[in-house]
């Protein structure tokens, strides 16, 4: 299921909606926002080449997640991607989402 994004940052989610909360475009393009059931999640253009978007688990102890508190990770190329066009990102972004891979941990 393709998340939805929600256009009331700061509301509940339910599962299947995404807000973005904070966007840059351009070749350093960034960002973070929310998910349905307390999560959140970050990207940022790296390398020039890809789009990595992370997923972080619910109610985080801090304001800066940390290596384990990523449970989900996508990557996509950028050659599709209309890094200056925020509805380009913003897509890019909820496709990301949608097929993020859950994070193996070590134990």
């Amino acid at each position: 299921m393709v998340p939805t994004m929600s256009l009331a940052p700061g509301t509940d989610l339910t599962a299947g909606e995404f807000a973005l909360e904070d966007i840059s475009t351009g070749v350093h393009a960034s960002g973070f926002g929310a998910l349905g059931g307390g999560r959140s999640f970050s990207f940022h253009v790296e390398d020039r080449q890809l789009l990595v978007v992370e997923v972080y688990r619910p109610r985080l102890s801090g304001p800066v997640p940390q290596d384990e508190d990523i449970v989900a990770v996508a990557t996509r190329s950028l050659t599709d991607i209309d890094v200056t066009d925020e509805r380009s990102v913003a897509a890019a972004v909820r496709d990301a989402i949608a097929g993020a891979e859950p994070v193996r941990t070590a134990r």
